[in-house]
């Protein structure tokens, strides 16, 4: 018997207008409405402004699901109907910026990052709302715009593609499908064929983890064969600099492994040639690294020993919003905080009331709250990883070795981690995004939180599932 579930999800609350769907046949035409604008901000200050609007190819997504329930994402648009205010269409996302305001870097300067809206082209005017969560975990308006489908501000003209795209997986129309769009970086014309082999490996290996394995029907995968000058992306720390198409780097936010574009039109621009909802950049290189923002896009390193574990974690940020559980490495946000609001990802939980947790429907009632494990020992042995991590970077050895040294960390944390008394149960195990306390995922060992080859956790299982209904018939 599962605990009972007295939580009261803040999607009922928040979306109970959604049950009203709107009629595409009747409200869109079968194209994309692209919506660039810049997103400025840091010192308490945050400012929107309009880019462009342009067209962005023929429309991939639901035609049924239009008004998204999940309650997933930092920020939220809609799309409504200018005369009559009706909810058309909306969907939950995360960005860059929205990462970026929680590092020290934001409450002493500003910056400016671009990004995209992207929803069915309307038969008529709309408004379009932004909205982002407040402390209270609640959305609140910050930036509308009208839009005149007609209008000569805007540009109804496909952009040409400008690179081959062809099927990795193809299961069915994109409308009835998830599709998710793989981009090259990095790779030379001669180094394509590794391209199309990296591309079809590492499907394979989202495909070998439940839900996935089970959905692998309700998904169509593209790749882009975007062709770069020089092989491999730049690489700051390594005094390594390269101008490629899409502008991938490493040493995001000062993060040695995280990997990101800024260059946010080239990316679309790229990925506007095949059907998509999510996107994932595979980049040319040999060092671990990689990034995923939910419904914005992921990259992975493919040439890193652990590729295959970097696509697959990267994307379950991406694909489903769910949170990073580890909280021993270093990162570039701010962390120690007291007092920790409830995070909107559904894989994390600050239990401010145990007896409402936010995945009872998956736990046992008989599954202390919060769950016991060996945090201590853990702490202290991942402090000395981490160590010994810092030092070999510092000698410059190379991706092997370190690879090879991050196998051994995940052979002692599978078995150290496979050895609690509550390995294998639905809880609340202290330690999780980025936080040592205060901050709670759901069982001891998930993709999210090691390398360990244990797969998603119950809770990212079903995160996951909610994410493939909304796009997939």
């Amino acid at each position: 018997m599962t605990r009972a579930s007295l939580f009261t999800g803040l999607a009922v609350l928040l979306f109970l207008p959604a049950l009203q769907a709107a009629d595409f046949e009747a409200d869109f035409l079968d194209r994309t409405m692209r919506l660039d604008f810049f997103h400025t901000g840091g010192q308490g200050v945050e400012i929107i402004s309009l880019d462009q609007v342009i067209s962005d190819g023929p429309w991939p997504g639901s035609r049924t699901r239009l008004v998204d329930d999940t309650n997933l994402g930092k920020y939220l648009f809609s799309v409504h109907d200018s005369a009559s205010e009706e909810l058309l269409y909306s969907r939950g996302f995360a960005s860059i910026f929205g990462e970026w305001v929680t590092t020290s870097e934001a409450s002493s300067t500003h910056r400016t990052f671009h990004e995209s809206l992207r929803f069915p082209w309307p038969r008529r005017p709309v408004r379009v709302v932004l909205e982002q969560r407040d402390a209270r975990n609640e959305f609140e308006a910050l930036w509308s715009t009208e839009i005149d489908p007609d209008s000569r501000f805007v540009n109804p003209a496909d952009r040409a593609p400008t690179a081959r795209v062809w099927p990795v997986l193809e299961s069915g129309p994109p409308q009835d499908k998830v599709d998710l769009v793989l981009v090259a970086d990095g790779f030379t014309a001669e180094e394509m064929p590794r391209f199309h082999n990296d591309a079809r490996r590492l499907v394979e290996a989202l495909f070998r983890w439940e839900p996935f394995k089970s959905r692998r029907s309700d998904f169509n995968v593209w790749a882009v064969d975007v062709v770069s000058a020089e092989s491999g992306v730049s690489r700051p720390r390594a005094g390594e600099f390269r101008r490629n198409p899409i502008g991938t780097s490493f040493n995001a936010f000062d993060s040695e492994r995280y990997v990101l574009t800024y260059d946010n039109r080239a990316m679309r621009d790229a990925a506007a040639a095949a059907p998509y909802e999510y996107l994932e950049v595979l980049v040319n290189e040999e060092q671990y690294g990689g990034g995923g923002i939910f419904a914005n896009f992921a990259t992975a390193s493919t040439g890193a020993g652990f590729a295959e574990y970097l696509f697959v974690h990267e994307f379950g940020h991406h694909f489903a919003g769910l949170g990073d559980e580890y909280y021993t490495s270093p990162v570039s946000y701010a962390t120690g905080a007291t007092d920790l609001p409830e995070p909107w990802e559904p894989n994390v939980t600050a239990l401010h009331d145990p007896e409402n947790l936010k995945w009872a429907d998956l736990a046992e009632e008989t599954t202390p709250l919060p769950t016991p494990w060996s945090k201590q020992a853990y702490d202290s042995q991942s402090r000395a990883f981490q160590a010994r991590r810092a030092e070999l970077r510092s000698q410059g050895v190379s991706e092997e070795v370190m690879d090879e040294y991050f196998r051994e960390v995940r052979d002692w944390s599978t078995e150290f981690l496979g050895a609690e008394e509550h390995a294998h149960a639905v809880g609340a195990f202290e330690g999780a995004s980025y936080e040592a306390t205060g901050l709670y995922r759901p069982q001891a060992d998930c993709i999210m939180f090691t390398r360990d080859e244990v797969g998603f956790c119950a809770v990212c299982r079903q995160a996951i599932e909610r994410v493939i209904d909304l796009y997939s018939r």
